[in-house]
């Protein structure tokens, strides 16, 4: 008996709160995905990253047997100093000399990467007021960015997604779910190929030392606003046409990331994956729900009102109703 009254309280603890428990299995699993991608990057990675530190320390080795009249650590100094630059964006080689990281176009390109939040980190800003600068134009262009991408993306999905797939469903009488699925499938293969396919197969062939994967990696780190910047195209010691090419690339990426978010917005309009959605969100009490109470209140409340009344009319009628007596020779007690 207690036994079944215990698990009938487990169940309905559960039920009351299922939202709440697939909430917490949401985070569970988020956390083992963290993990995971941590332990799949530290496999793969570590050997190269091994490697490549044998192969400096080799290479530096070798440099120093060479050229006996120089210390290690004035080479350690000189070092440490073009990392630095390196960081910012210098470049020590004679071959990267000619290229300017903050002429127009390539502070054009810098703007862009700041306001869509993509941030490569192969250009930073040197001086102090640069960086005062950059934070105040941040605070302002971010949210001034998401404003202009919500106007932008909240018009193209009425012309893009929502009339052709009302259109296809009264003309031809299809399950709008099922449109909708379709038509979803068909813009998420359409943006791949216009903007990862199309663009990977034109930075292989303007960018010498990039294979279609690494140009591939390079659309999709940008377009999904990562921005790991170990790519960036146009900086190239011999290419040709760099301004115009660094204005290109600017427009790519505004025009892609708009694309993007139009995909994902299709998606998320989607019915399955908004009940999927709902069953993480809290349940809010609906206006209906409230109403409907409220107007049991008061219909309660009338009621008691009314059968409240009606007793008293009856006692007023019971003690009150006496005849009235125009005379004394009307009383029954005097005849």
């Amino acid at each position: 008996m207690l036994q079944s009254l215990a698990s009938n309280s487990c169940v309905r603890l559960i039920q009351n709160h299922k939202s709440t428990w697939y909430f917490v299995f949401l985070i569970l699993g988020y956390l083992l995905y963290l993990i995971f991608g941590a332990v799949v990057f530290s496999s793969v990675e570590l050997p190269y990253e091994d490697q490549l530190r044998q192969e400096l320390r080799a290479v530096k080795k070798q440099f120093l047997v060479e050229n006996e009249c120089l210390s290690e650590e004035r080479l350690e100094r000189f070092l440490k100093k073009a990392l630095e630059a390196s960081n910012y964006g210098v470049s020590i080689l004679n071959n990267a000399s000619a290229n300017w990281n903050w002429d127009f176009t390539s502070s054009l390109f810098f703007a862009s990467t700041v306001l869509s939040t993509t941030g490569y980190g192969h250009t930073a800003p040197l001086s102090d007021g640069g960086k005062a600068f950059c934070i105040i134009y941040s605070m302002i262009g971010i949210p001034f960015t998401l404003l202009f991408l919500t106007a932008v993306v909240q018009r193209i999905m009425v012309f893009s997604t929502r009339r052709p797939v009302t259109y296809v469903h009264t003309r031809w009488g299809l399950s709008k779910q099922l449109v909708a699925i379709v038509h979803a499938t068909l813009l998420g293969l359409l943006a791949v190929s216009c903007f990862f396919l199309i663009p990977a197969a034109i930075f292989s062939a303007l960018e010498e030392n990039w294979n279609f994967l690494e140009s591939f990696y390079f659309c999709f780190i940008s377009l999904s606003t990562i921005g790991l910047g170990d790519y960036v195209p146009g900086e190239a010691a011999n290419q040709k046409f760099r301004e115009l090419y660094k204005v290109g690339i600017t427009v790519y990426l505004i025009l892609g990331l708009i694309v993007m978010l139009v995909v994902l917005e299709t998606f998320c309009e989607l019915q399955q994956l908004k009940q999927l959605r709902k069953m993480f969100y809290l349940k809010k009490e609906k206006p209906q729900d409230r109403l409907a109470i409220l107007e049991h209140d008061h219909l309660s409340f009338t009621t008691v009102s009314d059968n409240a009344g009606a007793k008293g009319e009856d006692k007023t009628k019971t003690f009150i109703s006496v005849p009235t007596l125009v005379s004394p020779n009307d009383d029954p007690m005097i005849q």
